[in-house]
């Protein structure tokens, strides 16, 4: 089986539009990302019709045109975003079109800085739990209790959420650039500096 092939079996035009950010209604209907649409007329599914432009096609038609990718290169990237493969798309799939940012990308990358997050809290949760009841909580432990709940809805709606569960979450993130300070924080902890709370 080709990529081609191996692409248009595994994954459908609507799961490559919900996974690159448009929001599909339950009828599968949406706004189509190829015209100024105010009132959804793409329909996605199996393959993908707008009423409004004509533009219609599968999966990989979908992705070529969304991303100003060719054919091979959409297929790639649907391969390599799906887990279809393992080879790396090549540098045109990488890039989103002109005017057209990846939200995917973004979203990966916010979600294993919270997975690493997660899994720290879970750590200072266990290792900083106190001793002794009248003992004050160390810094580490009482913002592992304050922020594993948060953190966890996070990862889920990023995860498994639907797109403006996904989108409410970016927000959160990227409000004041609370994602980028955590980053950097992370990256002090992994290089072995001692953090306060």
């Amino acid at each position: 089986m080709n990529i081609y092939e191996t692409v248009k079996s595994a994954v459908n035009t609507r799961q490559a539009a919900e996974r690159y950010g448009l929001e599909v209604r339950y009828n599968g209907m949406a706004l189509c990302p190829f015209h100024e649409d105010h009132h959804p007329s793409l329909k996605v599914d199996e393959r993908f019709s707008c009423f409004g432009c004509g533009a219609t096609g599968d999966v990989i038609d979908f992705t070529s045109r969304l991303f100003g990718l060719s054919l091979y290169d959409a297929a790639r990237k649907l391969a390599s975003d799906f887990g279809l493969d393992n080879d790396p798309p090549s540098a045109a799939a990488m890039r989103p079109g002109v005017g057209k940012p990846d939200p995917r990308r973004e979203e990966r990358r916010c979600l294993n800085l919270l997975l690493e997050y997660k899994g720290l809290l879970e750590d200072w949760r266990d290792r900083y739990f106190p001793v002794s009841p009248g003992a004050p909580p160390e810094g580490r432990y009482a913002e592992a209790c304050k922020m594993l709940g948060p953190v966890t809805w996070m990862v889920d709606h990023l995860s498994i959420g639907y797109a403006d569960e996904r989108a409410l979450v970016m927000r959160l993130l990227t409000h004041d650039g609370w994602i980028d300070r955590l980053q950097r924080r992370l990256g002090s902890v992994i290089d072995g500096e001692q953090i306060a709370s």
